[in-house]
C-alpha cells in the first residue's frame, strides 16, 4: 500500500554492469499518478464564546459555534449549541439547534431541540423538533420542509373528513 519514496535517496552511479542509457532511463522525479490524495481535513473544532463574552451584532459561519455569553444580534450556523448560562436577543438559523439556555427571537433550524433548561421567547420554524420536559417556551411553532429559507411555505396540515 506504501511505498518509499526515491526523491531523497541520492543517486546512484552505474556499476559495471549496467549500462550508462540503463541509469539515465529511470525518471528522477515520481510521476503525478504516483502521489496519492490527500485524506480530507477533520473537521474543525467548534468556536466557543465564553461565558464572560457580550458581543453585540451579527454572526455567519459555515462551521459550528457555540455560546456560553450574550449575543445581541442574528446568528447563522451549521450547529448552533446555546449553553445554559447563554442568552441571545435575536434571530437564530441553524441546521442543528440545541438551546440549553435563553434566546428571545425567532429560530430557525432543520434540527431544533429545546433542553429541560431551554427558555425561548420567540417562534420556532422547524422540520423536526424535540422539546424536552422542563423546558420553558412562549410563541408558536410552525413546521417547513425547508425552515431555513424564509419565503418556504409550510407543510400541508391533513384536515378532517367533514362527511364523518
Amino acid at each position: 500500500m506504501f511505498s518509499k519514496s526515491k526523491m531523497n535517496e541520492p543517486a546512484s552511479k552505474p556499476t559495471a554492469t549496467e549500462t550508462p542509457a540503463a541509469a539515465t532511463s529511470a525518471p528522477a522525479t515520481p510521476k503525478q499518478s504516483d502521489f496519492k490524495a490527500a485524506a480530507p481535513k477533520a473537521k474543525p473544532p467548534a468556536s466557543v464564546l465564553s461565558a464572560d463574552l457580550h458581543v453585540t451584532g451579527n454572526m455567519k459561519t459555515t462551521g459550528d459555534i457555540q455560546v456560553e455569553g450574550t449575543v445581541e444580534g442574528d446568528i447563522r450556523a451549521h450547529l448552533l449549541t446555546i449553553g445554559e448560562s447563554a442568552t441571545i436577543k435575536g434571530e437564530v438559523v441553524a441546521d442543528d439547534v440545541v438551546i440549553n439556555g435563553r434566546i428571545v427571537g425567532r429560530v430557525r433550524g432543520l434540527k431544533v431541540r429545546l433542553t429541560s433548561t431551554a427558555r425561548v421567547e420567540g417562534d420556532i420554524i422547524h422540520k423536526t423538533i424535540a422539546i424536552e420536559s422542563g423546558a420553558h417556551f412562549e410563541g408558536s411553532v410552525q413546521r417547513q420542509d425547508d425552515p431555513l429559507n424564509p419565503g418556504a411555505k409550510t407543510a400541508p396540515v391533513s384536515k378532517p373528513n367533514p362527511a364523518s
